[in-house]
């Protein structure tokens, strides 16, 4: 139905006309009182019910088994090559690095080797990944040195144990996570903070192993302060040949891992690296054995043994660190894993990714592994080396198997500074300047978020650096929500929209007549700001162009509530003192556009009695019409001599005396139909 009311169009009105013109205003469809719209868990249980029974048996299987995915759909010609050739680059990419982290995270190498073996097959099949390459890495292993250090001696048995109990305490958490399907919850933790904190952890991570390369041992600290300390109260036990060898394989690592980036042809050399050091490092100490290079040792031959973790008793010391680790791992393996999603085109279940990582992390530790996660360089190349499927990681798998039944004998001779110069080279790509340069150029809050994330990471240690980063990141996101963006806006020249006067300076305002838009849910953290701000729109509106009547001040504040997506009790009372504020000042509040929701809580509330349902309108530009109607009368109806705006004590008493002795009456429709 067609709906007009009697009205001035023009955008520049200054009286009211003679000869008015009718304007359409589309009618205001107010919200049914149903009693479905006020039992949405009911709904969504059956919804939930209804999903699960129509599920086929291939269906749940998918569920239960994220592998038959890609099983039933695989392409032998196209991917079986690809994918043999990327698990074979990665699988020899892993070995060396395995037992690199291993001796970073205080255990002997072979742990590592046993984290890089059952736990890539579980994820296999678990996992919902086809290019991530899990298992030990660097950032994780820090966490476990850190922690366990400070426990136990690393060369007590007890500190294993605790590893692998770590390793199942993190797999419980990340299966709880990904079946209460909490992954949401690592959004609040800002892409500033995560870079902010991997930097200053890199840095850390290479001063660690500092020892490796100068001949002496350090202390084992996650503080920059006392690992600097350290460094130089040992420089008199400096030692020339662990330093020469380990920062000659340091620069052909770098070296043809810039080649690998900069030419496709050339690729191969990325993954061939550490393999390339080790075997470097393994020659020199064969042919000539240096007496002041350590070597890895002896390194049992043989495939893990099952065993149940151990020493339950410290598990409770143990619960913050496994938290930390499972929020870094998931901040870590998750954002790999939906990067490479994307870029290779298909979807990507976060908490069933968490799932499958939990699984992987409570079978690793049956056959004595730590705690593993995604790796970002190895699943880099994973995917430049063309991997379509989860049948790379299968891959790994059995090479990793081979080097455990029929290698470790050649391990032995392996420098330390060797595997040294492997974790260097992969932490040096954690070091991000390049983020914190884009920050300061794009958005200096973020650039302050990233500086303080880095440097109480390592001036403070590892856990408070990551709770202050993760606490500031909050804070920020609290701050932001308690303060939404509140904008004055105006009419675009010759259209009805109506725009942000600052960002459309060309866009004009109404005398008598404030719109404003609110960008965010209307809460309680944010009530009284928005209010306060309403408060200063109604005294002065600055930057803008003014039309229509002459009036001295406001007689009409619209809200535009399109953005608003939610409102709550408090919101709600305080939308009633602001109304009884503005009765009182005689100043009427208009809504416009309000959703489904918003205008259902203001129903069961009252609001929209109390403020008026002829006062909701489908557009701002319909409410501004109505509003500058009355604006228009009481200017003239003052410039004769009818009536004192100042002194009148009731606005809407006004409007309906103004309306009864109007000669225009006859020819006006309601606004809204009876029937609404």
């Amino acid at each position: 139905m067609e709906i007009t009311y009697a009205t001035s169009s023009s955008s520049d009105v200054a009286a009211m006309s003679n000869a008015p013109r009718q304007v359409k205003v589309i009618p205001f469809q107010h919200p049914s009182a149903s009693p479905s719209s006020s039992s949405p868990s009911i709904s969504f249980t059956a919804k939930w019910r209804a999903n699960f029974s129509r599920m086929s048996f291939l269906e749940w299987m998918e569920l239960l088994f994220p592998c038959v995915r890609w099983i039933r759909t695989y392409k032998w010609r196209e991917y079986l090559q690809v994918d043999l050739m990327a698990g074979i680059t990665v699988g020899v990419m892993l070995v060396p690095q395995a037992m690199s982290y291993a001796k970073l995270a205080g255990l002997h190498p072979i742990y590592g080797l046993y984290s890089g073996f059952v736990p890539i097959f579980i994820y296999a099949i678990f996992g919902s990944s086809r290019q991530l390459a899990i298992g030990p890495v660097a950032l994780v292993s820090l966490l476990v040195s850190n922690v366990l250090s400070s426990i136990v001696d690393s060369s007590d048995d007890l500190y294993t144990e605790l590893a692998i109990l770590l390793a199942l305490m993190v797999g419980i958490l990340e299966c709880i996570m990904g079946l209460l399907r909490l992954g949401w919850l690592i959004r609040f933790i800002s892409h500033s903070v995560i870079s902010g904190f991997t930097t200053a952890s890199a840095i850390v991570i290479a001063l660690s192993q500092a020892k490796y390369f100068l001949g002496y041992s350090i202390v084992r600290s996650s503080k920059i302060i006392p690992l600097a300390k350290s460094i130089f109260a040992g420089a008199s036990q400096f030692s020339w040949p662990p330093f020469l060898m380990g920062t000659l394989i340091l620069a052909i690592l770098l070296t043809m891992k810039h080649l690998g980036k900069s030419s496709k042809r050339l690729r191969f050399l990325r993954a061939a690296g550490p393999l390339t050091a080790v075997v470097l490092g393994t020659a020199f100490v064969k042919i000539f054995h240096p007496p002041s290079i350590s070597v890895v040792g002896e390194i049992p031959q043989g495939l893990p043994k099952f065993s149940v973790p151990k020493e339950f008793g410290h598990m409770k010391s143990l619960i913050p660190t496994a938290m930390l680790i499972t929020g870094v791992a998931i901040l870590e393996s998750v954002g790999i894993a939906k990067a490479l999603a994307a870029k290779n085109g298909y979807e990507l279940d976060s908490n069933q990714e968490l799932f499958g990582l939990g699984v992987a992390n409570i079978c690793g530790s049956f056959f004595s592994a730590y705690p593993t996660t995604g790796s970002f360089s190895r699943s880099a190349v994973n995917h430049e080396s063309g991997a379509k499927t989860g049948l790379t990681g299968i891959t790994m798998g059995i090479i990793m198997c081979c080097a455990l039944l029929f290698m470790t004998p050649l391990f032995e001779e392996i420098p330390q500074c060797a595997l040294a110069a492997i974790v260097v080279s992969a932490v040096m790509g954690l070091v991000d300047y390049d983020e914190a340069i884009f920050l300061w150029r794009v958005d200096k809050k973020d650039f302050v978020l990233w500086t303080i994330t880095s440097i109480t990471t390592l001036f403070l240690g590892i856990e408070i650096g990551v709770l202050v980063g993760v606490g500031s990141s909050l804070a920020f996101v609290i701050h932001e929500s308690a303060n939404p963006h509140i904008a004055v806006l105006g009419r675009l020249p010759g259209t009805t929209v109506y725009r942000n006067i600052e960002q459309y300076p060309e866009a004009y305002t109404y005398n008598g007549i404030v719109i404003v838009r609110i960008d965010s849910p209307i809460y309680f953290a944010n009530i009284s700001y928005i209010k306060d701000r309403l408060r200063e729109f109604e005294i002065n509106i600055d930057g803008s162009t003014k039309r229509g009547p002459e009036v001295e001040r406001i007689y009409f504040v619209i809200i535009e509530m399109a953005p608003i997506t939610y409102i709550d009790s408090s919101a709600v009372q305080a939308l009633k003192d602001l109304y009884h504020e503005y009765t009182s000042r005689n100043i009427q509040i208009a809504i416009a556009n309000p959703n489904r929701e918003v205008l259902l809580t203001l129903s069961r509330s009252g609001v929209l009695e109390l403020i008026g349902k002829e006062w909701y309108f489908v557009r701002v530009h319909d409410a501004v019409q109505v509003c500058l109607q009355h604006v228009q009368r009481m200017n003239g109806a003052a410039k004769a001599g009818n009536i004192a705006p100042k002194k009148q004590s009731g606005f809407l008493q006004r409007v309906l005396i103004d309306q009864s002795q109007s000669d225009l009456s006859s020819e006006k429709e309601p606004l809204l139909s009876q029937k609404v």
